[in-house]
Order: C-alpha cells, then sequence, then structure tokens
C-alpha cells in the first residue's frame, strides 16, 4: 500500500508567511541596498515588460519594502499611482515608510492576500509580483485574481528564482538545514523558491490563469558580498525561509547549523570576494 503525502496546510502556511514577514521585514529593509543590487537587472527587466507609462495604474503585490513599488512609481510618474499590497502588515507599513522618504506620493500601501484581492475588475494597467508568486500556495487563481484586476490589454510581469541547481546560494544552506533539522522532502505542489523554476511551468500557470503570449527569459542573478561570513549575516537577518525552518531547534543547534552554512559557503570565496550563482526566471503575459 503506497504510503500517503501529508497534506499541505495553504491557511496555517499564509499565517506563518504573515507572522514571518512581520517579523524579519525590518531586517529586509536594512540589507535592501545588498539586495537591490542582487536584484536590480531583473527589476529593470520586469518593469521594462511591464510596459510601464506615465500616468499609469500599477498594482505590486508581495510589494515587500519598497521594491518593485518605487521603481514603478518613479516610471509612472506623479500622475500614476502605484498600489503596493503584501499580506504582512508590518512589511507595507515599511513600504510606505520608503515611499514617503522619496517624496512619492502616487504610492499606496495595504495588507492584502495576493490569491484574494479586495480591489475592483479592470482597475489597473500592469500587475508586479517580485519574488512572490512562487511562495503563494494557489499561483493560478493568484494570476486569475491578477486578470481580474487588469483592464484588458494590461499587463502582469513577475520574477521568479528558477531551479535549484542554478541557485546554489538558497539551495545549498537550505539541504544542510533539511538535513540537520531533519525535515522531509517538500511536498509535490508545495509553494517554494523554486516551486515554478522548471521549464514551461511558469508559461503554463499564465495560460491557465487567462492570459496571453507568455514570455519568460533567464537572467543569472549572482550573489556578489564581500565574504561567507557577510552572507550568512544576510541570510540569518533577511532569508526568513532559512529561519523558519530551524524554529524548534535550540539555540545552540541552530549556531551550529549557521556555522556549517557558512563553512559550506566559503568555497564561492576568491581574493576578489565572494560570489555565489543565481538565476531568476523574468516572464510577462497580456490580458
Amino acid at each position: 500500500m503506497a504510503e500517503q503525502q501529508p497534506s499541505f496546510d495553504a491557511a496555517k502556511y499564509k499565517n506563518s508567511q504573515r507572522e514571518q514577514w512581520n517579523k524579519d521585514g525590518a531586517a529586509w529593509r536594512r540589507w535592501n541596498p545588498t539586495l537591490d543590487r542582487w536584484y536590480g537587472e531583473v527589476t529593470c527587466q520586469m518593469l521594462d515588460l511591464a510596459q510601464l507609462q506615465p500616468g499609469g495604474r500599477v498594482l505590486d503585490v508581495a510589494a515587500g519594502a519598497g521594491e518593485p513599488a518605487v521603481s514603478a512609481a518613479e516610471r509612472v510618474g506623479p500622475s500614476g499611482y502605484v498600489l503596493a499590497t503584501d499580506i504582512s502588515e508590518g512589511i507595507v507599513e515599511l513600504a510606505l515608510q520608503v515611499a514617503r522618504e522619496r517624496g512619492l506620493q502616487q504610492i499606496a500601501t495595504c495588507a492584502m492576500d495576493g490569491e484574494q484581492l479586495d480591489l475592483p475588475d479592470a482597475s489597473f494597467d500592469a500587475v508586479l509580483c517580485r519574488l512572490g508568486l512562487m511562495y503563494m500556495p494557489h499561483p493560478v487563481t493568484a494570476l486569475r485574481e491578477w486578470h481580474r484586476a487588469l483592464r484588458p490589454g494590461g499587463r502582469v510581469a513577475v520574477v521568479v528564482f528558477s531551479t535549484p541547481d542554478r541557485n546554489s546560494w538558497g539551495a545549498l544552506p537550505a539541504s544542510i538545514i533539511r538535513q540537520r533539522v531533519q525535515l522531509p522532502p517538500p511536498i509535490p505542489g508545495q509553494p517554494g523558491p523554486f516551486s515554478l523554476g522548471a521549464p514551461g511551468v511558469l508559461e503554463g500557470v499564465f495560460r491557465q490563469a487567462g492570459f496571453a503570449d507568455p514570455e519568460v527569459r533567464a537572467v543569472s542573478v549572482p550573489l556578489r558580498m564581500a565574504s561567507s561570513v557577510e552572507y550568512v549575516r544576510v541570510a540569518r537577518e533577511a532569508f526568513g525561509a532559512f529561519n523558519a525552518m530551524m524554529a524548534d531547534l535550540p539555540t545552540q543547534e541552530c549556531e551550529s547549523v549557521w556555522n556549517e552554512v557558512e563553512s559550506s559557503m566559503r568555497r564561492f570565496e576568491s581574493p576578489g570576494g565572494f560570489e555565489v550563482p543565481g538565476e531568476c526566471l523574468v516572464g510577462a503575459a497580456t490580458k
């Protein structure tokens, strides 16, 4: 008799995501300069594919602590409008602070589930989602909601990570943590950093959600830092998923895991600094 797979509790998962980002959002903002350098090229390509125009209305889903909403607001200008949404109340408050510091009055924020938008039909010219869709339990449901919120001819543009073998920055530490914590393998279809990264998957969810003419391109995003020590500092503070995986470990054991991660990441050091491979997919489609 086949072993029954454990079920995935989407509601519990979303609550843990909300709690995690309410806790870790401030750290994510502290590391914004590093993260914005890392994601800068894919962000520009996503905005290009979204075809933003001055005066346009843009919805940013899973907006985090201010990007790409800020860059989108600069493109649509003072006559445009950007609504930055995230499941975490705390992190959208940080996004609003960033917008006000930049003097961008055209940005508004709202805590909102990306799979259940409390927004009218056909009210936006573009929907953006940078590194959020792959963490949603039901990505096709999310995309159908975004499709509903777009005007005819509107564009959706997203960034997701590709496959683990092309993203050592995340796959290597995760494998160490999973082994040390003795976590079971991810359930098939479970959300996670690489859940939409295999060839053809992102195009498929666009089409299932009713979008036309999907375009997906791979973009190299190596993470460059001073050292493996600095990498671990960023990972501990800003990569909440790693901490969530170790939530039940004693403090001393967590320290031991992070020491092992740092040791394993030293292979990416050279006289020129630290560089670990990463790859994103940038995808867009039309309503």
